[in-house]
């Protein structure tokens, strides 16, 4: 139906939805300091209209050329550009969808490990975020204070905040 440089929007049947455009994948990435403080990254996302809290996170292949980019490379590069952190070693968990009614857009949910900084972070001159280095035992209080800011939470920041429901 449409396409832009990084996403599609398709129709398979009845079924319309949203992909990534040339086989461009995602990764998020849980990152937490030996002193127990767990990375979170909060930027302006323009389709919510607002900022957003969410875990480090970038695009697989998304640069011209970029088709034998891989996970891990792709998993270091974007937390060390987000947070400022150099991972010594990238595990790879598993494979997620999180909105699989709407988008076809997966991604690849990384632990980071050997953590050193390195820099400020702040991601790229046009992305102006910030890094927040929260106590793993403070992310709930955390993401509720932003929430009350009015900013967005992100949805896998339910992996955290999962100990508190119920």
């Amino acid at each position: 139906m449409w396409e832009g440089r990084f996403i599609s929007a398709v129709r398979d049947g009845r079924w319309e939805y949203v992909r990534r455009a040339r086989n461009i994948r995602a990764v998020v990435i849980l990152a937490e300091t030996d002193e127990g403080e767990v990375l979170l990254v909060e930027q302006k996302r323009v389709p919510i209209g607002r900022r957003c809290l969410e875990l480090p996170a970038g695009l697989i292949g998304d640069d011209d050329g970029g088709e034998s980019d891989t996970v891990e490379a792709a998993a270091m590069r974007e937390l060390e550009e987000e947070t400022g952190f150099r991972a010594q070693r990238i595990e790879r968990l598993s494979d997620f969808y999180s909105s699989p009614g709407m988008v076809s857009e997966g991604f690849t949910l990384v632990r980071a490990h050997g953590l050193v900084c390195v820099g400020e972070g702040g991601g790229t001159g046009h992305e102006q975020i910030v890094v927040h280095r929260v106590p793993r035992a403070a992310v709930a209080e955390f993401v509720e204070a932003k929430r009350r800011e009015g900013v967005g939470i992100d949805v896998k920041l339910l992996l955290f905040l999962g100990a508190y429901l119920g």
